[in-house]
């Protein structure tokens, strides 16, 4: 099932999700729909919240990168926690499925450890760097109420205010299917 992208402005993606208790959903079908979702939307990483379920959980999938060891970079995170950060933070651009449109640059350390359970609920502590680790970062930032724009300096907030603004309306051009805040 093809979800639609919950799109700047709507409360769940500033909320802070919640843990995901063993059997209380179906994670494995969870995860193929949110795979599914993303990959009609043409993206890498999705995040519960942004289909507008509040729960510690988002998948990964590096493949369309074509990059060297992103072959298999396929991946389901459950009630994940990064357990360290390390290296010179580096800047690489970045956008959002729910913010369309914008890209800017962010910084993020290179090295990550981060524990969690798989689809299978089978526990996992790994080691992650380069592009998997800052995709894992941006789809972690999700399920802590964090976005990408939050890492940018306020001189370019102040210049993206209008650009939001109008997303959160629903003035911009996605191919994917939506879901706009609702109206307060």
């Amino acid at each position: 099932m093809i979800y639609p992208i919950v799109i700047y402005g709507d409360p769940v993606l500033r909320k802070k999700a919640v843990d995901i208790e063993e059997g209380s959903i179906d994670v494995k079908e969870l995860a193929t729909d949110m795979f599914e979702t993303m990959q009609g939307a043409h993206g890498i990483g999705l995040a519960a919240p942004q289909i507008g379920k509040p729960i510690r959980m988002f998948i990964v999938d590096g493949r369309p990168l074509e990059e060297d060891g992103m072959e298999d970079f396929h991946k389901v995170f459950i009630n994940p926690q990064i357990l360290e950060e390390t290296g010179d933070p580096w800047k690489f651009e970045e956008g959002c499925l729910s913010i369309p449109g914008i890209r800017e640059d962010v910084s993020r350390n290179p090295v990550i450890r981060i524990s969690y359970y798989d689809e299978n609920w089978e526990k996992h502590e790994d080691t992650f760097d380069g592009m998997k680790a800052r995709i894992i970062q941006h789809e972690y930032d999700h399920i802590e109420g964090i976005l990408f724009t939050d890492h940018i300096n306020n001189l370019k907030k102040r210049l993206l205010k209008g650009k939001l603004a109008n997303i959160s309306k629903g003035k911009f051009d996605a191919d994917y299917r939506t879901k706009l805040p609702a109206k307060r």
